[in-house]
This record gives C-alpha cells, structure tokens and sequence, in this order.
C-alpha cells in the first residue's frame, strides 16, 4: 500500500497558557566536550557540532578542557561590562515607554556572547554585528552618551538621523554599520577578511546573526565563500530560541544543530552555551587562533535565550509562556559568572549592590546629559542641511541648486560644504584614538 507524502509544519513546545518546555533542549555535562589542536582534521569535529561546551558546572566551578584560567581582575571586568550593558539596555526600554525614543532592541540575557567575545578578540578585529552586540561596543570604550544620541536621533547622533535607532557604527572601534536588512552582516565580514588575507594582515573579522538569519540566502554564500577561500572569519549565529515571533526550528533547528551547518560547508561548527562567559571566551579564542594561523573560518552557535521581547514593538506573551525565561536551563549569564566569582571567594552580595548602584547612577548621568543635545520632542534639532553630506565626494551641481533653494526657504544658512574635508577628520579622530 503507498502512503501519501505529508508536509511537515515545524511546532513551537509551548505557547501562551502551556508550561514552559526545554525537552527539545540537546544539553551537555559541564567540562565534557573535548577541545581539539587547532589543525585536527575536520573528520574528527562532528562531537563539537553536536555536543555543547560548557565550562560552569552546576556548583559555579570551571571545569574541563575548555576552562582557561583567566585572572580575577578580568573576571571582575567582564562582570562590570556584562551588568552595564544589562543597565544600559533597562534604561532605554524605560525611555521608550517615556516616549524618548522611537525605538529599541535589548539584549537581556544574551549579554555573555558579545562581552566574552569582544574581550577575546583584539581590539584591531573587525566587527560585523547584528542590533543585541552593544556590549561589544562597550568592551571596546565606546560611550554611552554617544550610543544614547543615536537612539535619540539629536544633533549628536552619529548617524545624522538617518538609520533606525540602534544600527550603530564606529570605525574608530572597528564596529560595521548594523543594518535592518539581517543576515547582509555576514557576507560583508567574509569579504572584508578576504581582503585583510590579501594584504597579509593579521586582524581577522568576526560577525554575529541570529539564527532566523541561517534561512537567508546571504548567510550560504558567507559560508561557501568563507571556506572555499578560508578567510579569517568568526562566523556567529546566536540561537536564542526566537526570531522575533517564529519558533528556532522554523529557520531549521529542529533535527540539526546550526553548529552543524559548519561541518557542511566545510568548516569547524561549534555550538556553545552562550550564557557561560568562559565558554564563550574559549572558543572564541580557539576560533580566533584558527583564522590568524591561517586555517579558515569557525561557524559558532551561541546557545542561548532571549529573556526580553524582540523590541520595544514587540510582546513576547503573545507567543510563548509569560515565565518561559525564569525556565531556561542554561540560566542567566550575569548570576552565572557573579556565583562563579562568589564562588571562588572574589565577590559578595553586598559588592554586587555597590557596582549595580555605581553603574546605574552612571547610566543616569550619560542619559541626562545625551538628552542635552535634542530628544524626539525638545530641541535642539539636526540641522536640514546635513542631508546633503557624506553621499558624494563633490557635491553635484543638481544638490547644490536643491541646497540653495532649501537654504532661502528655511532661511537657515547652509553649512560649509567640507564633506571631504569631514572624512579627513574622521579619519584623524580615528588614528588618535587607535594610538
């Protein structure tokens, strides 16, 4: 008797009103997965596409081969970046709800991967990131004044009021453009890294997607270049369960790890738990080596959860359990790592409450004064004129006239047309800071 063939529709575990469910959840033992030399044969890295590299046990201990010891000040610093990116991030939802910004993505509970990944990376590394690395920028000085500005779209946004709020960029920091188009960041680094492995650089690029982003086509041809060419890359995919309101397994998580689209295309895959800092450090730093010794590119999957909504546009209760976070069973990063340093004796409750104080009174302040510099509904205001700067090298004739004529009707001088002369500067702002 012949069967009929079905279309298979990918289900979500659980749904608003159900208990919150992780059996689908594939989990391994802290300190169980191998760490393999650099150079092993690509043959022999399925169990780290298919396991999970943990370092933190249940105790709050470092175990296993992937643990490198790493000093107390650093750990102490990786916490502080971790907790102030948690506070930044509180601090713009809430302007939101204000009404100050338009706009805004967080990046509770996933903010281990951007800080262990950034503090792994040189600082000369490029980044092409997705809109939850803002603790990237942070690990590297950025300024919060500055990141606030460009939410606010006021005279100090550093994106002239052109992008969306959060689409950051900083080239004195190395930090690519964001773009509302996700997935396009990927074949951008491939690219880039190809380039600095022409010019015999030692910087490599790493980039981070979601793993909504893996069904685009931009993603594929990231990776078929990156390992036909073996460019020194990092290629990130943070799972964290949700693109916006479709369930990980609608992008194909469901019978394969999205580590294991590495080992298909030709290319180590690790997947990670990205709510352990010390996991996330070590790998990076396993991929990182890789690509400066020459050996291609490492595809990593950051296990993780999406503890907030997707946006500020976005309710989360409309498609998942209301407590499906406090059920995650990788935790929160951030209690992860302060448990570990209490474990270890380097850290107290009573330490923990000065430093949330210290940098929420510090997130406060940088508000109050980005707030100076314009909001959606004071002044002062980006002037019109800046419309017609950094699109040409010299301005062409047609804009010159529009200029004019928008300079008589707002009876607003126009500004020095110095477009060139502002890249200049740039550029001298940039070599400054790098030195």
């Amino acid at each position: 008797m012949r069967g009929k063939s079905r279309l298979h529709i990918p289900t979500t575990p659980a749904r608003p009103g159900d208990a919150p469910d992780f059996s689908y959840l594939v989990t391994a033992r802290a300190g169980a997965t191998p760490r393999p030399p650099l150079d092993a044969p690509l043959a022999s890295l399925t169990e780290l596409a298919n396991g999970l590299v943990r370092v933190l046990d249940d105790e709050h201990r470092a175990v296993g081969p992937w643990h490198e010891p790493l000093p107390t000040q650093t750990l102490h610093l990786a916490l502080r970046h971790m907790l102030l990116t948690r506070c930044f991030d509180a601090r713009m939802v809430r302007a939101h709800r204000q009404g100050a910004i338009s706009f805004y993505i967080g990046s509770r509970g996933e903010e281990a991967i951007s800080v262990a990944q950034g503090m792994a990376l040189r600082d000369a590394d490029m980044c092409f990131t997705s809109y939850r690395q803002q603790g990237l920028l942070i690990v590297r000085g950025g300024s919060l004044v500055e990141l606030m500005c460009q939410t606010l779209s006021n005279t100090r946004d550093m994106c002239k009021g052109r992008q969306l709020p959060v689409l950051y960029h900083s080239r004195a920091l190395r930090f690519f453009s964001l773009s509302g188009n996700v997935g396009t960041q990927f074949p951008q680094a491939v690219g880039w890294a190809m380039a600095a492995a022409i010019k015999g650089e030692e910087d490599i690029a790493s980039a981070w997607i979601g793993e909504g982003a893996t069904a685009e086509a931009d993603f594929h041809h990231a990776v078929v270049f990156a390992e036909v060419y073996r460019a020194p890359v990092i290629l990130n995919v943070v799972n964290n369960q949700w693109a916006i309101s479709s369930f990980q397994s609608v992008a194909g998580g469901e019978r394969a790890t999205f580590a294991a689209r590495g080992p298909a295309h030709g290319m180590p895959g690790i997947r990670v738990d990205g709510n352990d800092f010390l996991a996330v450090w070590a790998v990076t730093r396993w991929a990182a080596e890789r690509a400066r010794r020459g050996l291609g590119p490492t595809l990593i999957e950051h296990v993780t959860y999406r503890a907030g909504a997707h946006s500020t546009s976005d309710d989360p209760s409309r498609y998942r359990p209301r407590a499906e976070a406090e059920h995650w069973p990788l935790g929160d990063p951030l209690e992860r790592l302060k448990c570990h340093l209490m474990a270890m004796g380097e850290w107290s409750l009573e330490r923990h409450a000065l430093l949330t104080a210290e940098l929420e009174a510090h997130v406060a302040e940088c508000w109050r004064e980005a707030r100076r510099y314009g909001t959606l509904t004071e002044g002062p205001k980006l002037h019109p004129d800046v419309m017609f700067e950094d699109v040409f090298k010299e301005i062409p004739q047609h804009l010159r006239r529009q200029r004019a004529e928008l300079a008589r009707e707002t009876g607003a001088p126009a500004l020095a047309e110095a477009p060139a002369e502002t890249g200049a500067c740039m550029r001298r702002v940039a070599r400054a800071r790098r030195d």
